[in-house]
């Protein structure tokens, strides 16, 4: 039944407009309904399970299809309506409420927005609805904050104070290549090449990179490794036996406590990752490189990263302008 619903809308797309088309689809779906009693509809539930079945094979991590599946079933919670009767306005009511009920924020209500509005694009690009319902709803404005970098000086205090050899080649390693705390803990010795000052990591969709660090580095990471007694593979492991594999968890942990002690703002392995990126733009690091070393497919990503130094911004208007 749905070909034929589907072949039908085909022949009838050069001569409707999109109103029309999608009423066509509603009336054919009903009408064909009562003719086909056996015909059993795809349940909204069956639907979100297909959209994070195509997700996992592109190769998304388990933690974003999670966030995809409890952003898809609250709004299923909120009404049973079917998907292919969804319309802008209900969506819009969802959002509203989501916002209410919740009392978060409208970047936290934007990454709402995202989530479905990526599901309704699958939707519509596997045939399944005519239009995605969420197509006008527009990005949801916010404000920008100034994100905080670790300044040089708070960098030496917290490479003076660590007391483990292992967390000083953590941290510089964090700041000199910028990678995500999710690589850094799968990494293995051997991934390292110390001679080269270089690393592959598996980024999201574990897409592969090179990254690279510098001398100071390379030089606590092989002392970090030669200290170990130990035989896992891991790069990083836990102080004490079994010395397993290091977790993102306690990368967070170990990060904070050390922070907090040298009462230092917020000092978590993503702020290392800002910190890398703003100072190689500052330095003159065309955006695009930075982009291939922080592994983003965007550069509106990569922008979003890097806080240029509003004294470099001076400097460069009285050198091209003044």
């Amino acid at each position: 039944m749905e070909n034929q619903i589907f072949n039908i809308i085909n022949d009838m797309a050069g001569i409707l407009n999109g109103a029309q088309l999608k009423r066509l689809q509603e009336v054919l779906i009903s009408r064909l309904a009562q003719g086909n009693e056996e015909t059993i509809p795809v349940s909204n539930e069956e639907y979100m399970n297909m959209f994070l079945t195509a997700k996992r094979i592109e190769g998304c991590s388990e933690r974003t299809i999670a966030y995809y599946g409890m952003t898809i079933s609250g709004l299923l919670a909120y009404t049973d309506m079917p998907l292919r009767c969804m319309t802008t306005e209900l969506l819009r009511e969802y959002l509203q409420a989501y916002q209410q009920r919740n009392g978060c924020s409208k970047v936290t209500v934007d990454n709402v927005r995202r989530n479905l509005s990526s599901f309704f694009s699958w939707l519509e690009e596997e045939d399944y609805i005519l239009k995605s319902p969420i197509r006008r709803i527009h990005k949801i404005r916010t404000k920008k904050p100034v994100k905080e970098v670790i300044s040089d000086e708070n960098m030496e205090l917290l490479r003076d104070n660590c007391k483990e050899i292992r967390d000083l080649a953590m941290i510089d390693l964090l700041y000199s290549t910028g990678m995500r705390v999710g690589e850094l803990v799968r990494l293995n010795i051997d991934d390292l090449n110390l001679e080269e000052r270089e690393c592959v990591v598996y980024g999201k969709g574990d897409k592969e990179r090179k990254v690279y660090f510098d001398a100071r580095t390379k030089l606590h990471l092989q002392d970090y490794i030669a200290s170990r007694r130990d035989s896992n593979p891991a790069l990083f492991v836990s102080l004490d036996a079994p010395y397993d594999r290091l977790q993102i968890s306690g990368v967070e942990i170990r990060l904070r406590t050390l922070g907090r002690r040298l009462n230092l703002h917020k000092i978590h392995p993503h702020k290392f990752r800002r910190t890398m990126a703003t100072r190689a733009i500052d330095k003159g690091m065309p955006i695009e490189q930075v982009q291939k070393l922080l592994g983003h497919q965007q550069i509106d990503t990569t922008m979003q990263y890097a806080m240029v130094n509003q004294s470099n911004v001076k400097a460069s208007h009285r050198k091209y302008i003044a």
